[in-house]
């Protein structure tokens, strides 16, 4: 890939996140919340509140916890959800925040019965909203935002990640911050990056998400890690060619 130039400023765009986008955690006094909780924060997300049926009044870092998303909507503007509830709680979850305004839903929790998360695909859809995952870390906006646990520590996160005009996707997340690192250390900023989700049945393919970077005049250029089996690759093949996508795609498996 010839070197792209290199975007200053920041006042750039990016797709689904930015230094504005407002979102709570669900399940947010569990351990890992806890972790990806403080992470965040200090990389400058704007958490506003999470929940946790029965532990309303607590506090995660200075975030308030409520027992329903409905007791943070209804006094404040949220963007978007991140989902780390236990498996058997994960569509519940998914149908109140959507049933409650919010979005963008980004879900981290594995193993989700199949068919409950075809269920949380098409009530998504419904409510024309975006879905990141399943088994997803998440998705960052280099410099303003990130939701998940995508790069890790806030000081890990920004030697990994830089703000520039490559959207980066894979369905590994360890793999969407190799790259970016690898792109950061050539000089290559990133628009948005995005962590899909491993899982059998997912929210947005990469096809799905094509749409977003078309229209965001930040990203020139995509790259993607893509991993063998599923139909994914060939649908944004078929993308390409029947949309005539202006932003030239390298793939990496």
């Amino acid at each position: 890939m010839p070197l792209l130039k290199q975007e200053t400023g920041h006042n750039l765009m990016s797709i689904l996140i930015d230094e504005n986008t407002t979102f709570i955690i669900q399940g947010i006094t569990g351990r890992e919340a806890v972790n990806m909780t403080r992470e965040c924060l200090n990389y400058g997300s704007k958490i506003v509140g999470g929940v946790t049926p029965g532990k309303g009044g607590r506090e995660v870092y200075g975030v308030p916890v409520f027992d329903s998303v409905k007791e943070i909507t209804s006094t404040q503007e949220v963007h978007g959800s991140v989902l780390t509830v236990p498996p058997a709680f994960v569509r519940d979850a998914a149908f109140e925040a959507l049933e409650n305004g919010i979005k963008l839903l980004v879900i981290v929790t594995e193993r989700i019965p199949r068919g409950e998360v075809a269920q949380i695909v098409e009530f998504t859809k419904r409510y024309e909203a975006h879905l990141i995952g399943p088994n997803s870390l998440g998705l960052i906006s280099p410099t303003k935002s990130k939701m998940g646990g995508i790069g890790g520590p806030a000081d890990d996160t920004r030697k990994a990640y830089s703000q520039g005009p490559v959207g980066v996707m894979s369905r590994s997340g360890g793999m969407t911050t190799e790259i970016s690192s690898a792109l950061t250390n050539a000089g290559i900023g990133q628009s948005t990056a995005i962590s899909i989700g491993g899982d059998a049945i997912i929210g947005s393919t990469y096809a799905e998400l094509m749409p977003l970077f078309e229209s965001d005049p930040q990203t020139k250029a995509i790259v993607i890690y893509t991993e063998p089996g599923g139909p994914m690759e060939a649908q944004l093949a078929s993308y390409i060619q029947d949309n005539n996508s202006r932003i030239p795609i390298g793939l990496s498996k």
